[in-house]
């Protein structure tokens, strides 16, 4: 057992007497309450528990809580809330990006990571930075317009 620290959507957490083989998700969701961190597959497949490590996007299931220690880490709640929605969840809203909702949290958080690092000039550079989230209801389509959409709003904000 471990005690360690980690900041979560801007707060800091000290948790004591962490098991070494507590997985991050498991430590977001149980012990923190974070539970928009979703857990499909459990072996990093489906993408669906994807978070922001130090602002990369990373599967929470494959990665052990005290690896995470000292780390500062956004979950789907941190990126806006029901009342303010943040660009990429308010063009996930209007282009009907979500269906039954489960792979959401993990396509948003997918996305926010793409639309921070790269240009995502094209359809096709979309649809292959979600190559690694798992939808079962949508196909995709309204997914890539609702990215696509918030990466030019994003573009039109910059000077």
């Amino acid at each position: 057992m471990t005690d360690i620290s980690v900041t979560v959507n801007g707060k800091r957490y000290d948790v004591s007497d962490v098991e070494p083989r507590l997985l991050l998700s498991d430590l977001l969701r149980d012990t923190l309450g974070f539970t928009g961190t979703h857990v499909g597959c459990e072996h990093g497949v489906c993408g669906a528990c994807t978070v922001l490590v130090n602002g990369d996007s990373a599967r929470s299931c494959l990665m052990l809580a005290v690896q995470a220690n000292g780390a500062e880490i956004v979950t789907v709640e941190g990126l806006g809330s029901p009342e303010q929605l943040n660009v990429l969840q308010s063009q996930f809203r209007e282009h009907h990006g979500l269906q039954c909702g489960f792979c959401t949290p993990g396509m948003l958080m997918t996305g926010e990571d793409m639309l921070r690092k790269y240009p995502l000039a094209t359809d096709e550079d979309i649809r292959e930075g979600l190559s690694g989230n798992l939808c079962r209801c949508t196909g995709y389509q309204n997914i890539v317009a609702a990215i696509r959409s918030a990466a030019a709003l994003r573009s039109e904000k910059k000077p």
